[in-house]
C-alpha cells in the first residue's frame, strides 16, 4: 500500500511539472492581419489573412495576393511571397485561393512594401521558416581545405591585425 501510495505522489509531482509546459505549448501564437504585419518589418509574427489570388512570374516565383481585389496596387502594402527553389517544401499554392490562412515568418521589406517569405509548408501550422545560412559566411567552404570556412580579422596575420593564438602571443606553460 506504501509503494503505492508513493507511486501515486510521483506520478501527481511528474503531472504537475509538465502541465504548465504542456499548456503553454499548445497555445498557438496571436496573429495580426496583413494590414498590421506591413508595420511590423524584422519581426516573427503569425499573419492571418485571405488569399484572393496566386500569381507566378515566369521564374517560378510565386505571390500570394492578400489584398482585396478593390485595393489598388499602390494601396497594398503586404504580401507572401514564395521562390521557385522551394518549391519542394512549400508544395502547390493553388489549394489555399479563396481560403483564409494563418501564416508564420519574418515580415521584409520590399520595394517600398513589406512581404513575408513562405518557404515551407510547415509555416502554415506556426512553424519556422526553413533555414538558410549565410552566403557570406559560407562562401569556398571545402571541408577538406586546410582554411576556415570564412575570413575572420582575428585569425589572420595580414595588415595590422595580429592573429589570434600566434607564435609571438603564445604564454608558456611552467612544469610544476
Amino acid at each position: 500500500m506504501a509503494a503505492m501510495r508513493c507511486n501515486f505522489f510521483h506520478w501527481l509531482a511528474a503531472l504537475a511539472v509538465c502541465a504548465p509546459t504542456l499548456a503553454l505549448a499548445g497555445k498557438p501564437m496571436a496573429c495580426v492581419t496583413a494590414g498590421e504585419a506591413a508595420r511590423m518589418v524584422n519581426k516573427d509574427v503569425c499573419v492571418t489573412a485571405h488569399v484572393y489570388d496566386v500569381v507566378r512570374l515566369s521564374d517560378g516565383t510565386r505571390f500570394l495576393d492578400v489584398c482585396p481585389p478593390q485595393m489598388t496596387d499602390d494601396d497594398c502594402r503586404f504580401t507572401i511571397v514564395s521562390y521557385w527553389g522551394d518549391y519542394d517544401e512549400v508544395g502547390s499554392l493553388q489549394k489555399y485561393r479563396n481560403l483564409d490562412v494563418r501564416i508564420r515568418g519574418a515580415i521584409a521589406p520590399m520595394n517600398g512594401r513589406t512581404m513575408m517569405i513562405l518557404s515551407h509548408a510547415r509555416q502554415f501550422n506556426g512553424g519556422r521558416p526553413r533555414f538558410r545560412p549565410n552566403p557570406i559566411f559560407s562562401g569556398g567552404f571545402d571541408a577538406a581545405a586546410s582554411r576556415p570556412a570564412f575570413a575572420a580579422p582575428g585569425l589572420n596575420a595580414h595588415g595590422r591585425h595580429r592573429s589570434f593564438m600566434s607564435i609571438r602571443s603564445q604564454e608558456t606553460v611552467s612544469g610544476k
